[in-house]
């Protein structure tokens, strides 16, 4: 199978690993020179498809074309190659079209009653504010009086989405198929930064049979109502044993992706490419084992070892695939001997949770006496509490 992805960003990463793990022919293309993901692919493509009057010649030698960018004006060009059905684009254009503004997605909940934050002016402060379009923790804040969110409104570029800030445990999960026949995949664990950027991912969530079942639900009705052809990222916070959705995305997200797959052993790309190329198979739930699973991000600089949000690795440049990274299975890293600033995401899996945390532990110990770095960082938004124990 020969695989076009389309963006070397952070999901590209994901795709780019993901295509390598199934045996897949892979070949990254992006108009930045040296994305992350050229590192992790076969072959790397400079270009800007935006550009490109001959894009059926570019794309003529691949079985299939993996969106995995967010820019509107390649995903348009995509969608206008698509129609003419030259060979599969693993990607529901009309479903991200909705679920790419968090307006329209917040409607679409409301409209089938699904429990999401308390939209601003109905709750009180402290609220938090966000661009109703990307994804990530750019231009997320979060406002304590009505001073400061008339001062930041006044700025803030597009719109906005402003709803009660919630402070609870975060967990995703993907769903695959078609209308009729979905398939909810492993519920993972977030941990953000003090900027709310996604730091930590962990498998298997440890939440109860009933909240997991009532996650599979949720999801379910949202792909059902969106007439999901393909995948879908849920992101929700578990709010008082109630789960309010936070964000819907029918892209292939980054992070969690490779969590399940590491825990599971289920590769949702391969899924994914199995449902798109004709004749469509039948989306089937298979129960499997989950092995304990910490998916982070990490930056050493200055004697010092910061565990990031994963914005740190979209300006690393290539990065590369290393097993055996000081103890954990696998990395994604830029680290050489004369670098003295470098990331890595590191890929620890064990028998369960609680062994995977400790092998954790040994890893970032490992790091920090190899390096001889002399401080460890590891923070969390204010007032939010967490518990890895």
């Amino acid at each position: 199978m020969k695989a076009a992805i389309i963006g070397g960003k952070l999901q590209g990463v994901e795709a780019a690993y993901l295509a390598g793990k199934a045996g897949w022919d892979v070949t990254v293309i992006d108009r930045a020179p040296h994305a992350p993901a050229s590192g992790l692919c076969h072959r790397f493509i400079h270009t800007d498809i935006t550009t490109r009057t001959d894009l059926e010649r570019l794309l003529q030698p691949f079985d299939l074309v993996i969106p995995a960018l967010e820019n509107q004006d390649a995903l348009k060009c995509l969608q206008n190659y698509s129609r003419h059905d030259v060979l599969p684009i693993l990607f529901d254009f009309d479903a991200y079209t909705i679920t790419s503004s968090k307006i329209e997605s917040d409607r679409l909940l409301a409209g089938i009653h699904i429990p999401a934050p308390v939209p601003y002016p109905d709750c009180g402060f402290p609220v938090i504010v966000k661009p109703s379009r990307g994804s990530g923790s750019k231009g997320i804040y979060v406002i304590h009086d009505l001073k400061q969110l008339k001062s930041h409104l006044a700025t803030a570029p597009g719109e906005q989405v402003i709803q009660k800030f919630v402070d609870g445990p975060s967990y995703s999960m993907e769903i695959i198929g078609y209308p009729g026949n979905y398939c909810p995949l492993q519920v993972t664990e977030l941990e953000m930064d003090p900027v709310f950027d996604c730091k930590r991912v962990m498998a298997p969530s440890g939440l109860s049979r009933k909240i997991i079942g009532d996650f599979e639900k949720i999801s379910t009705v949202i792909a059902e109502t969106l007439a999901l052809k393909g995948l879908m990222d849920i992101e929700v916070i578990l709010d008082n044993d109630v789960l309010r959705v936070l964000e819907i995305d029918a892209r292939l997200p980054s992070q969690t992706p490779v969590t399940v797959h590491a825990s599971t052993g289920i590769n949702m790309l391969q899924f994914l490419a199995e449902q798109h190329c004709p004749p469509p198979g039948n989306v089937a739930k298979t129960d499997v084992a989950q092995r304990g699973v910490v998916y982070e991000h990490i930056r050493v600089t200055d004697n010092t070892l910061t565990v990031t949000g994963e914005h740190a690795m979209a300006s690393a440049g290539p990065l590369r695939l290393e097993k055996d990274f000081f103890g954990a299975d696998e990395a994604f890293t830029c680290q050489s001997e004369n670098r003295t600033d470098w990331v890595a995401t590191l890929i620890i899996s064990a028998e369960n949770r609680t062994v995977a945390w400790e092998k954790r532990e040994a890893v970032i110990a490992g790091i920090m006496q190899f390096f001889n770095l002399s401080t460890y960082k590891d923070r969390y938004p204010i007032n939010h509490h967490v518990d890895n124990s």
